[in-house]
């Protein structure tokens, strides 16, 4: 065993020392302690002889704790009740009570289904801590296959066998144009009416799938886009469409709050579709804290996907 972690005393000494040094009365403490008086001395004295000081006075009135007595109190009291909270603490960290997951979304998530499931979370498990990260689908699957995030609420593109995805959205995009632009007018629109109309799209390398989606709607509608600016997080296109600097596109779900300056339009015809999808590793069961929250994102989507009826 290495030196840092060879002690010449037992925990019981300590146990035994924090007794004597809360009632101040050996015969006291050796009741609750429930040993021998005598072996309770002895345990007192090895624990003094190999820390080489005295703990403890014994005086005619009874027991008295010497200043290294009270060091040592202090530095054992949080060690002993540490260790004396293990077993609730892991109970709770099995039972999905405590523990720590990390999160990883993209603007989509946050905007569509997310809020609910963590608000629901944090209702249910509120020793469970979350740590969020907005990042792109290509950089939330890096970062579960070296597994420095729990989950991901990404788009896929192509099969992840070495992950467990449960499906969370599909909606048809429409279009974000700002609010002057003539064919704001128009309440639903087709890709080759925006012809002429520059769009505000993201790096292809974030998001594969849907950028080549987004190709492939202009290609069947028989245009060429005009990319006038690429830019991530992807909500950011909002202000630039805000700015009048282009159209970018959009899922209803998304398109529920927008400011007065954008207006949101339906598309007729060929349309990308958006694929949300909630995933983690499948190469081991989930840790209790992780299979909490999958537990309450599965019935929070279930829920928003079949609501009740009045």
């Amino acid at each position: 065993m290495p030196r840092e972690y060879q002690f010449p005393f037992e925990l019981r000494h300590l146990v035994y020392f924090r007794e004597v040094a809360r009632q101040l009365h050996f015969r006291k403490a050796a009741e609750t302690l429930a040993i021998a008086q005598p072996a309770l001395s002895r345990a007192i004295a090895q624990l003094e002889k190999s820390l080489d000081s005295d703990l403890l006075n014994r005086t005619r009135r009874g027991v008295e704790i010497t200043a290294a007595g009270r060091l040592l109190l202090e530095r054992t009291e949080p060690l002993l009740r540490g260790l004396a909270a293990i077993p609730a603490d892991l109970r709770a960290l099995a039972g999905g009570q405590v523990g720590h997951v990390q999160v990883a979304f993209t603007g989509l998530a946050m905007a569509t289904v997310l809020p609910r499931i963590l608000r629901e979370f944090h209702r249910r498990h509120p020793g469970i801590r979350l740590e969020l990260t907005e990042s792109p689908t290509s950089a939330q699957l890096a970062a579960l296959q070296s597994g420095d995030i729990a989950c991901g609420f990404f788009h896929p593109d192509a099969p992840t066998p070495a992950l467990r995805t449960q499906v969370l959205l599909r909606e048809r995009n429409g279009v974000l144009l700002p609010a002057a632009h003539p064919l704001a007018a128009r309440a639903s629109l087709r890709l080759r009416d925006l012809a002429a109309t520059p769009f505000v799209l993201f790096p292809r390398t974030h998001n594969p799938g849907f950028y080549d989606r987004i190709l492939a709607a202009f290609s069947s509608a028989g245009v060429t886009p005009r990319i006038a600016e690429e830019i991530w997080p992807r909500a950011n296109g909002i202000g630039l469409v805000r700015a009048g600097l282009g159209a970018t596109f959009m899922t209803p779900s998304e398109a529920q709050h927008l400011p007065p300056e954008v207006a949101f339009r339906v598309l007729k015809g060929p349309a990308p579709e958006s694929r949300l999808v909630l995933g983690w590793r499948q190469a081991t069961p989930p840790a209790p804290a992780l299979a909490a929250f999958l537990a309450i994102a599965e019935e929070t989507v279930s829920h928003r996907k079949n609501p009740r009826t009045p």
